[in-house]
């Protein structure tokens, strides 16, 4: 299959895979409230929160084993790969089995406490519910790198289809038990019970799809642990600053402006970002395609795939912030039915941000490429700081306007420090991207003339 036909397979299940996952959020909502009522599915929900931050524990470390697994397939070292390939599921294994023991011992100081005492669901119902999800949350630690056989197989595209039928699967299952008046131990049950039949499946098939050459079983390697390890807590790092930019921002903007200034400030936020999950979808189609022909030190090729990634995305953000600029705001006020009040500068702030969140977030799939996330965490965590800062100085002396502002500042540091430092990843100069933009384009066009 050529290149151009695996990125269209892959864009197309991109696309897929993310309208199944919006559906996912919002299908049953309605269904838990019907079967269970709201301050129960409400308490469900409470609940759920413990499984949800154990999903954390994983470390990044199926992300940094499945991109050592392709790299190292890609260029040819079958013994490496079935060695990164055993310590990738030792090391996986090993923390499913930590963090189950750690969940175990939280459950029992909870229940000792008597929190689930308090709560409007059954004591030993609870306990049964979250472990189950607990469970169910910790198998899916392989999916990071089950995923990498795909990927090396240049199937990328089977994957988020097998993907997307799990997802489907969970909705299915969910709303089965709930239309069948079921409470949450069932429900749980059920989620966990899909996550293993596919996990199971979705093993074999990867395996199967890549015909791994069985020559070298693989052994365990103190040297590969530890650095799948390091690099984990490198790709742990990236939703940790994320947090800290989100979550602070939104802190700072409450305590300095109030509690209506956080409700216009997300909001706008939000909505200015609504259309960036087009773009992020260019990255999931680009990136497998990319981090393969790397492996293969097939460099130009990657740094052409890349030089298309952050130009497309460009470009949709570019059509994007025109389309925001006059029609954002009218539509902003639609949706908050003009209960909140917005400032064009602060709109125009915030819309401007498109096109440096564009420009960095494209890049940043270097780092994932290449497997080098440290630097990555670096800039970030150092971008959300400065950001930090400016935030609470703005709001401080120029209100929501001077919130935006500091807002912004990350997106336009993260340009500064990602886009060199990932070209340089890439092999090519940041020049290189503005020297091509013409070929590119003529490029781009070609493949939509002749569809692909």
């Amino acid at each position: 299959m050529s290149l151009k036909k695996r990125i269209l397979n892959n864009g197309l299940a991109s696309i897929l895979q993310k309208g199944i996952r919006v559906l996912e959020q919002l299908f049953l909502v309605p269904f838990f409230i019907s079967a269970w009522g709201a301050a129960y599915y409400g308490e469900w929900l409470t609940l759920t929160i413990i499984p949800t931050m154990i999903g954390f524990s994983d470390l990044g470390f199926g992300t940094a084993a499945g991109n050592s697994f392709i790299l190292s397939f890609a260029s040819g070292n079958m013994k490496k790969t079935a060695d990164i390939n055993k310590n990738g599921i030792y090391l996986i294994s090993l923390m499913i089995g930590v963090a189950m023991i750690l969940s175990i011992i939280v459950l029992f100081i909870l229940d000792y406490s008597a929190v689930f005492e308090k709560s409007l669901i059954n004591r030993v119902d609870a306990l049964y519910a979250v472990s189950f999800l607990i469970l169910a949350r910790l198998l899916t630690f392989y999916s990071q790198m089950i995923q990498a056989y795909y990927r090396a197989a240049q199937r990328a595209a089977l994957s988020m289809n097998l993907q997307t039928i799990f997802s489907s699967s969970n909705l299915v299952a969910g709303l089965v038990i709930l239309l069948s008046g079921y409470g949450v131990i069932a429900f749980a049950l059920s989620q966990l019970l899909v996550v293993v039949v596919f996990t199971l499946f979705y093993y074999f098939k990867g395996r199967k799809t890549l015909n791994f050459n069985q020559e070298y079983k693989g052994e365990i390697n103190r040297n590969i642990i530890k650095s799948i390890a390091n690099k984990g807590l490198g790709y742990l790092m990236s939703p940790v600053w994320q947090a800290l930019y989100f979550q602070g921002s939104t802190f700072i903007v409450r305590i300095i402006l109030g509690a209506e200034a956080v409700a216009v400030y997300n909001t706008v936020r939000t909505l200015s970002r609504s259309l960036n999950q087009v773009f992020y979808m260019i990255k999931s189609t680009v990136f497998p395609e990319l981090q393969f022909e790397i492996g293969k030190q097939n460099y130009k090729t990657a740094q052409r795939l890349f030089r298309l990634a952050i130009l497309s995305v460009f470009a949709m953000s570019f059509m994007g912030l025109i389309f925001l600029v006059f029609f954002g705001l009218p539509f902003y006020n639609l949706w908050t039915q003009n209960q909140l009040e917005v400032s064009r500068t602060m709109w125009y702030i915030f819309t401007s941000s498109m096109l440096f969140n564009a420009i960095w977030w494209t890049t940043e799939m270097a780092f994932g490429a290449v497997n080098q996330p440290k630097k990555m965490a670096i800039f970030g965590i150092t971008g959300a700081l400065i950001s930090l800062v400016f935030t609470y100085l703005g709001s401080k002396y120029f209100n929501l306007e001077g919130a935006a502002f500091g807002a912004i500042i990350l997106d336009i540091i993260l340009v500064i420090l990602v886009v060199p430092y990932g070209c340089k990843l890439m092999r090519m100069k940041p020049s290189d991207l503005v020297n091509h933009i013409i070929p590119d384009f003529k490029y781009i066009f070609s493949l939509i003339k002749n569809k692909i």
